[in-house]
């Protein structure tokens, strides 16, 4: 019974504390709602699909910690050369629980010398609309776009309709 007793105190004090792996890497891909109420999405820290033979359909998904509730004005950034339109073919639809938005991106604001992309290109930002996130926790925000484009296809030389890709998406908190 001594053995039982000591063996016991020495596994829980071994496994006290400690996380595993997986559990510490399941919290690093989580994206978490900033002090501000601000929620920005990067391409390169999502999960995405492309298909280039069927790039309608071209999705990325986030696992966002949302900590407020409210309405929340929705900004699309994407990478271009061409300043007056952005060439996206169809509507990007985002999604957050069952509540969708959908919009054709256009330039509404450009930032010129934007850390997040190289010159020839220019940031674009788009006023998609605004939605109202209701619950707070743990959901995935996806967005459905041709131009979530795989990295290889920017790294190139851009050309004819392939002027603009997906960069991200940003969630404002609308103040009263």
């Amino acid at each position: 019974m001594a053995i039982v007793l000591v063996f016991s105190i020495v596994a829980s004090c071994t496994s006290s504390g400690r996380k595993t792996d997986s559990a510490n890497d399941f919290n690093i891909n989580k994206i978490w709602q900033q002090p501000d109420g601000t929620i920005s999405l990067h391409l390169d820290k999502a999960d995405y699909y492309s298909d280039m033979a069927n790039p309608s359909e071209n999705t990325a998904e986030w696992d966002v910690v949302v900590s407020r509730s409210g309405r929340y004005n929705v900004w699309l950034s994407s990478a271009t050369k061409d300043t007056t339109a952005l060439n996206y073919k169809n509507k990007v639809l985002i999604s957050v629980q069952d509540t969708r938005i959908e919009g054709l991106p256009e330039c509404d604001r450009i930032i010129r010398n934007s850390e997040d992309v190289a010159y020839p290109y220019y940031r674009a930002d788009s006023f998609i609309g605004s939605m109202y996130i209701r619950d707070t926790g743990e959901f995935q925000i996806q967005v459905i776009s041709e131009q979530i484009l795989p990295k290889e296809k920017f790294n190139g030389d851009v050309s004819g309709e392939d002027l603009s890709k997906f960069l991200s998406v940003s969630f404002t908190p609308v103040k009263r």
